[in-house]
């Protein structure tokens, strides 16, 4: 295994991961991916577009490639970002435990920090495998301040508990851009000036996106 040299001690390479369907990805998920970074000292940040989630409805979803190409647009001026086409490439329904077993087959060095939204802590429960997805990885919670901090608290030691899994509360900056909202005012024909980045605005309007 490869290990780094940090304050003396050699330690495990870093990766934080940060899935989602990205339709479209936007600045929060981007600050949220670099908060990561920063407060965990990732070595690097991988942004994964699901392919096609079992979780939602594909109406209104745009193409994988579309929004693959989006997220690398989105990621080009962070050196610490990286993104992956895994579960875009996947055939069938994606699963966060399939994602995480085949970064971690690829990757026997890392130790993996998977980054969610502390109301996802609700809802992973239902997901494919969840004691797989637990053992896999450190689970980083993005917690906005007093948005039902003793919920999430309890939550986490729930899981904890049952899982033995390792969760992380996350502070998180409370920026609240939402894809849904982002698709509308496309819709609508508004501007998403600053709710997403720059180059993915252009190509939105280009190609009449969500309009």
């Amino acid at each position: 295994m490869n290990f780094r040299l940090h304050e003396g001690i050699y330690v495990m390479r870093k990766i934080g991961i940060l899935g989602g369907t990205f339709n479209p990805i936007h600045n929060g998920h981007l600050l949220l991916a670099e908060t990561a970074r920063t407060y965990c000292n990732l070595d690097e940040v991988w942004l994964v577009p699901s392919g096609c989630s079992y979780m939602k409805e594909q109406e209104g979803i745009l193409p994988k490639a579309v929004r693959l190409g989006m997220v690398k647009m989105a990621a080009a001026d962070n050196p610490y970002f990286r993104v992956s086409a895994m579960e875009v490439e996947r055939e069938g329904y994606s699963y966060t435990c399939e994602t995480l077993r085949e970064i971690g087959r690829k990757n026997p060095d890392a130790a993996l920090y998977y980054i969610v939204g502390a109301d996802t802590l609700f809802h992973m429960e239902s997901w494919k495998d969840p004691q797989e997805i637990f053992s896999a990885c450190v689970t980083l919670a993005a917690v906005r301040d007093g948005w039902q901090e003793q919920k999430v608290s309890e939550q986490a030691a729930y899981l904890s508990e049952k899982y033995h899994a390792d969760i992380r509360m996350l502070p998180s900056l409370c920026i609240a851009i939402s894809a849904t909202d982002i698709r509308d005012r496309c819709r609508q024909g508004l501007s998403v000036r600053y709710l997403v980045p720059e180059n993915v605005r252009i190509f939105l309007e280009q190609n009449h996106y969500y309009a």
